[in-house]
């Protein structure tokens, strides 16, 4: 198995699915998606797919995780995501996402046997910052706009075992996209104002 080493990040990242290509330079991570890759169980039952490329590792006890998103969005639903992973049925991600009206957008999925799907705000420009934070059993999202001033864009809870988080992009629709995370931090630590993001 071929890991890779991120210096903000103090495990081991594995492949589930292997990128098209991706590059590590210092701190920052690209990943380019191929054609038709996605992680998402259509709750009308058209389609389940869990061919997206994710690099992931196992953190222990509370954390955040965020990074700067960048994205070369060509097509509907191209994506950079963060992503939490317990099994193929059990599963969430944080979206910086091309939406049908060419607006890039943050979207929240969280799936438990099936796949909910939430818009949340539009953003002006191919990059913002995406957070995840682990607060015992349950799991916030956010985003920012300049990385200090946190928005909560849901809270949840996954119920199986082992917790597995890390980085994701997905081209539903297109040829293939390209997503880079810059300014990746990890902290060890409990989020301690869920709603305000501090």
């Amino acid at each position: 198995m071929n890991l890779v080493t991120l210096p903000s990040i103090p495990y081991p990242l594995s492949w589930q699915r292997a990128a098209l290509d991706w590059n590590v330079d210092g701190g920052r991570l690209s990943l380019t998606a191929d054609a038709q890759t996605d992680l998402f169980i259509d709750p009308l039952g058209n389609k389940a797919l869990h061919n997206a490329p994710r690099l992931l590792f196992e953190p222990e006890g509370d954390f955040l995780l965020s990074a700067r998103v960048t994205v070369d969005f060509q097509s509907t639903f191209d994506a950079g995501v963060l992503v939490l992973y317990q099994s193929d049925t059990s599963w969430a991600k944080l979206c910086f996402e091309y939406s049908p009206q060419r607006d890039p957008m943050v979207v929240s999925v969280v799936t438990r046997g099936s796949s909910d799907d939430c818009n949340s705000a539009f953003i002006d420009g191919n990059d913002i910052y995406l957070r995840i934070a682990r607060i015992g059993q349950a799991f916030a999202f956010h985003h920012s706009t300049d990385g200090r001033r946190w928005h909560l864009v849901r809270v949840f809870r996954l119920e199986e075992a082992g917790t597995e988080v890390g980085f994701l992009a997905q081209a539903p629709t297109g040829k293939r996209c390209t997503a880079t995370f810059s300014e990746i931090d990890f902290t060890a630590a409990t989020l301690q104002d869920i709603r305000s993001g501090d």
